[in-house]
């Protein structure tokens, strides 16, 4: 039999997007990790980190489709020097928001919470001097049960 995608077990778009909103909101109510909202940010975040996370999870192409690329998601990301403890409140947070959703799959609950730590602490942390160091062709990076594709 073959194991479905992280994004079938998680149980698709919806369930990746409620995901996205209780991270969100944990993330919003933590003092530290708070401050990287601070300045503001899209509207529809939750929706479109759900579609990212949902492609990087073997979704549908959502989030390229809507013109998002892996380059624009680190530049937001990048310049903004070393932020070690962020970096654990928001996976603490991702931790938080998985235990919320109640997946009953701890496998899989490990998995992505494997990938939030991975992205978070490689990805998205491997810019910190400057967004322009940021290359324009940046693959997004896929995840699967076994980790990095």
């Amino acid at each position: 039999m073959i194991k479905p995608t992280l994004f079938e077990a998680l149980g698709g778009q919806q369930a990746v997007l409620r995901l996205a909103q209780a991270w969100h909101q944990l993330v919003l109510e933590d003092e530290v990790v708070s401050h990287a909202f601070s300045h503001g940010f899209h509207p529809q975040h939750t929706e479109r980190l759900a579609l990212y996370w949902g492609e990087a999870w073997g979704g549908p192409p959502a989030y390229s489709g809507i013109g998002g690329t892996e380059s624009a998601v680190v530049r937001m990301h990048s310049g903004n020097g070393q932020h070690d403890e962020m970096d654990l409140r928001a996976i603490r947070c991702f931790e938080m928001a998985l235990q919320q959703l109640s997946i009953k799959d701890t496998e899989l609950g490990q998995c992505l919470l494997s990938y939030f730590v991975w992205t978070t602490t490689h990805s998205m942390a491997a810019y910190p001097r400057s967004a322009k160091d940021v290359p324009e062709a940046l693959k997004m990076p896929f995840w699967s049960w076994h980790g990095l594709v």
